[in-house]
This record gives C-alpha cells, sequence and structure tokens, in this order.
C-alpha cells in the first residue's frame, strides 16, 4: 500500500499546537411542530492540525449535529466554525443550495458515513470518481486518482466490483478512498465504524490511523464506542445534551481526578473492606506502566496492598493502566505512602472515605 504521490510530503506529519478545526459558542436549535430543540449548546472545540480527535457521547449529545455543522451542511444558529483559518459561517449558502465558496471550501473536507452511501449502479472505480466528476476533471485524472487512492485503502483489486459484492468493511474502505478524493485536509467521520463487527472496526481505525499519518490528514470522528477513543485518538471531547463537558488530550484526561472520560475508558471498581482502609485509584502511562511500583511500595514501607481492580491497554501508541489499590490504615495513616507514589510520576485519585479525609487535610491547610 502505497500514499498517493500528491501527499507525500507529509508522511512525517505530527501533531501541531495550530488549531484546524475551531468552533466557537456553536449553538443549533431545531424547530419542530412548535416547540424548540437545542441539539448544540454554546460548543466550544480546538482540534489541532495533524490529530484524531474524538467526539464521543450517548445518542442525543449533539454529535451528529456538531459534526454537520462543521461542514456546513446544518448552519449553525450562532457561533462560528472556522476550517483552516476560513470562517465557514461567514460563506453564503447550506447544505445542497451552497454558494461557490462555501462548495469550494467544502472540497478541502473529507466526509465518511456511518452507511457507506455508495451508489449501487456504479462501479468501485466510479464511486471513487465521483467527486472528481463534480471538480470537473479529466476522465484520464479521475482514473488516475481513484486507483491511486483504492491502492491506499488496499482496494486496488476490487475497483470493477459493485458495492453488492463487497463486505461492510470493503463498502467503508470505498468511502473513505471517496472522501479522500478532493485532497481534504480535514477528515470528518460519523460513526463510520458503528455499523461494523468488531474485527472490521478495528481495521478501519487502524487505516484512519494510518492515513492520518501518511497523508497528515486531521482527523475528526464522532462515535458513541470507548474503544474508538482508545484505539486511535490523541484528544477526545465527551458531549452530554448538545455540551462539551470534558475535552483535552487523551493523556491530560487521564491524569485529571474525576474525569468522566478516563473513567470510561479505564472502568476499575471496587470498595473498600472496611472504613480503617484508604482506596486509591492509580493511573500509569508510558515508561511508568511496566515499573513494579507497587511490589516497591509494598517492599519500602512493609505494608500489605490488596489489588481491587487494574484494566491495561494502548492508547495512541502508548501503554495506559488503571489500578484500584486498597491500603491498611486511614488517609492519615497513608499519606508518605501516598508521597511516594506522586514521587514516582503516578496519578492518584482517592475514593471514598479517603477523597473525603484528603479534602478535609486540605481544607485546614488553607
Amino acid at each position: 500500500m502505497h500514499p498517493c504521490p500528491a501527499h507525500t510530503h507529509a508522511l512525517h506529519s505530527t501533531v501541531t499546537e495550530t488549531p484546524v478545526i475551531t468552533t466557537t459558542g456553536l449553538t443549533k436549535v431545531y424547530r419542530s411542530r412548535g416547540r424548540e430543540i437545542t441539539a448544540l449548546d454554546g460548543v466550544d472545540l480546538h482540534v489541532r492540525e495533524g490529530e484524531v480527535y474524538g467526539v464521543i457521547g450517548q445518542s442525543g449529545a449533539g454529535k451528529s449535529s456538531l459534526i454537520r455543522c462543521v461542514n456546513l451542511l446544518e448552519r449553525p444558529t450562532s457561533g462560528t466554525v472556522t476550517v483552516a483559518g476560513q470562517d465557514l459561517t461567514a460563506l453564503a449558502g447550506r447544505g445542497p443550495r451552497a454558494g461557490k465558496e462555501l462548495r469550494k471550501a467544502r472540497s478541502h473536507i473529507g466526509m465518511v458515513f456511518q452507511h457507506f452511501n455508495l451508489l449501487s449502479s456504479r462501479t468501485v472505480q466510479d464511486n471513487v470518481e465521483l467527486p472528481l466528476e463534480i471538480l470537473g476533471k479529466s476522465g484520464k485524472e479521475r482514473s488516475r486518482k481513484a486507483l491511486e487512492l483504492l491502492d491506499l485503502v488496499g482496494l486496488a483489486d476490487r475497483a470493477n466490483a459493485y458495492p453488492a459484492q463487497l463486505s461492510g468493511g470493503q463498502k467503508q474502505r470505498v468511502g473513505i478512498a471517496r472522501a479522500l478524493a478532493g485532497d481534504p485536509k480535514v477528515l470528518l467521520s460519523d460513526e463510520a465504524t458503528s455499523a461494523l463487527d468488531p474485527e472490521t472496526t478495528r481495521s478501519i481505525l487502524h487505516l484512519l490511523r494510518d492515513l492520518n499519518r501518511r497523508l497528515g490528514l486531521t482527523v475528526l470522528l464522532i462515535t458513541h464506542e470507548m474503544d474508538v477513543v482508545k484505539t486511535v485518538c490523541d484528544s477526545a471531547a465527551l458531549m452530554e445534551n448538545g455540551r462539551v463537558v470534558e475535552s483535552g488530550t487523551v493523556g491530560e484526561l487521564l491524569a485529571t481526578p474525576g474525569s468522566e472520560l478516563a473513567s470510561a475508558l479505564f472502568p476499575v471498581s471496587g470498595d473498600a473492606s472496611s472504613e480503617e482502609r484508604t482506596v486509591i485509584d492509580v493511573t500509569f502511562q508510558g515508561d511508568a506502566a511496566t515499573r513494579p511500583v507497587i511490589s516497591q511500595l509494598s517492599r519500602t514501607y512493609n505494608i500489605d496492598i490488596s489489588i481491587l481492580g487494574a484494566a491495561m491497554d494502548t492508547v495512541g501508541g502508548l501503554q495506559v493502566g488503571r489500578m484500584r489499590i486498597e491500603l491498611p490504615g486511614r488517609y492519615e495513616d497513608n499519606v508518605v505512602p501516598i508521597g511516594f507514589l506522586r514521587e514516582q510520576g503516578l496519578q492518584l485519585e482517592l475514593v471514598g472515605p479517603a477523597a473525603q479525609a484528603s479534602a478535609s487535610a486540605k481544607e485546614g491547610a488553607k
């Protein structure tokens, strides 16, 4: 599989601090039968160049409205959307009635849909060529580009097949190739894997990550599946009731005490065996995930440590783990061991009575 020649300069791209997608105060209100439904309620989002950014939330959280507002398939009720330095909300038209400038801006934004949206009467190659036809490219140029893109997504041998002859995963690969036809800077993925089985989902996610790295693509994907965020995302935002309630890099979120996303990514459970015990959630990242820190703690302070729960996985190429441990004695008895864990560069979150005792100690120290 080879990158398209037009994109080879971006093979070694990395995430930069430059935002490629920015939404500011984004609001979307739908009116239905005399009622107003607020789908987006003041959403601020900053997606940096070269990253895979996941927006996660339950059905009705506003994810689909957000991604449709990013490419102005839906026009926001208020707020602004800026993509690659251009304020799309300042351009005329919406949806299929978009003005010339908006159509041109949208040609640099690829879109991958949940249900593929392929034309059944066209071959795989013809489906990929469709955006190039709309852009007015010559037949020879369309053919060359489509075959390059099919090679890129691993379907060079299915160019003359029809959608009905493909598996779900292959159809989505065609959809991704079609989305790349206009050499977009940004790729939007609208629940692109939710109709696929787990193994196919993993292969599509790895393809998106590969394209992100090969082509320097900035990818914004929406999903309700936490494994999608865990597998490919550099950053993530959690949406609830039309608002972003948490956002940041995955590393930052995992290091944030009380983060709902961190708890959902790496759920651990277990209750203290008595009130005379201290329960702590410990998050390991990178090198810390492979060091025997817990056994060092046990030996150094001669204490028995119970492991109540643990979860470990690879996130964005970085090994990450969370562990819920129980120490003998109350919080006040464990200040030194807790300090030892913090000195090892671990993120700690006290659970239950220990959290209350810690908060009381900090308040008393003021």
